[in-house]
């Protein structure tokens, strides 16, 4: 659909943060967006969240005379570059974890329309590993960034960036908001206000307040190390197809994170899947 822009016109802001942000322009109360290949699942998802009353997604309100896809701007604080300190505060983990269940509740009862994949424009390289074999059951966000979540007056109270969103499962979900908010990373190579965190302690924190089943609790490591080891083949393809933010990324060295990250993940699994499932 035609977005009708306003009779005043507004000037366009650049916004910072995140990885592969290029034409991503503030207008007013919207955000204007490059369309993608994947777009036309996000605009569905978007239609459904606001037709379930999901406060916690940007509404989509159409294309604009550019060709961009038109957003409405969620208000709020992300954790942009630098880290703010309050990245390892154990309150927002926690509402980290409710916003997912929020979101995963809303989603619920979406079905693809017909005709309606996911495509993130890119091929599957060869030999790369296998997925976790745990079949879907929602339409997943799967990119909980810390520039991806709006907070308001210390609570996570939004999503953002829904470019990565595809059928997935709960477990693959949860898996991607601890690798980011636990982290489930190598010290090394985790945000500034998380080196010298307590993982399993944060990915306890983040199950409990979500109320991940005891199914899932007992799947995690094993699905972070199957999607871990499927990440590095598919960002050096991306990086190669499409370039931009996605080579800058692979050029700094996102390769050699994700094998540390793989290395620290098996030293570490014992830890973490005890965590997750004591009673």
């Amino acid at each position: 659909m035609t977005y009708t822009e306003p009779a005043d016109p507004q000037p366009e802001i650049q916004l910072a943060g995140g990885d592969v942000t290029a034409g991503v322009v503030r207008v007013g109360d919207t955000v204007r967006r490059p369309v993608g290949t994947n777009s036309p699942l996000v605009h569905a998802l978007l239609r459904h969240l606001e037709e379930a009353g999901f406060a916690g997604a940007p509404r989509f309100l159409g294309i604009d005379a550019a060709g961009r896809e038109v957003l409405t701007f969620v208000p709020g604080e992300v954790a942009g570059r630098p880290r703010p300190a309050w990245l390892a505060d154990e309150e927002r983990l926690t509402s980290v974890g409710r916003l997912v269940r929020a979101y995963h509740e809303a989603v619920a009862g979406f079905v693809l329309p017909e005709g309606v994949r996911a495509d993130f424009g890119f091929s599957e390289p060869p030999g790369m590993p296998p997925a976790p074999p745990y079949p879907p059951e929602l339409v997943g966000h799967l990119d909980y960034t810390p520039d991806n979540i709006v907070f308001r007056d210390g609570e996570a109270v939004g999503l953002i960036d829904f470019d990565m969103a595809r059928p997935t499962s709960r477990v693959d979900e949860l898996m991607n908001a601890m690798m980011y908010w636990a982290p489930l990373a190598d010290p090394a190579d985790a945000d500034p206000p998380l080196h010298e965190v307590d993982v399993p302690r944060r990915c306890r924190l983040l199950a409990d307040a979500y109320g991940m089943s005891e199914t899932d609790r007992a799947r995690l490591v094993e699905v972070a190390l199957l999607r871990t080891r499927r990440s590095w083949f598919s960002m050096r393809q991306i990086a190669e197809e499409q370039g931009g933010g996605w080579a800058r990324m692979w050029e700094e060295g996102v390769g050699d994170r994700i094998k540390r990250r793989e290395t620290w993940l098996e030293r570490h699994a014992v830890a973490i899947d005890a965590a997750l499932t004591a009673p």
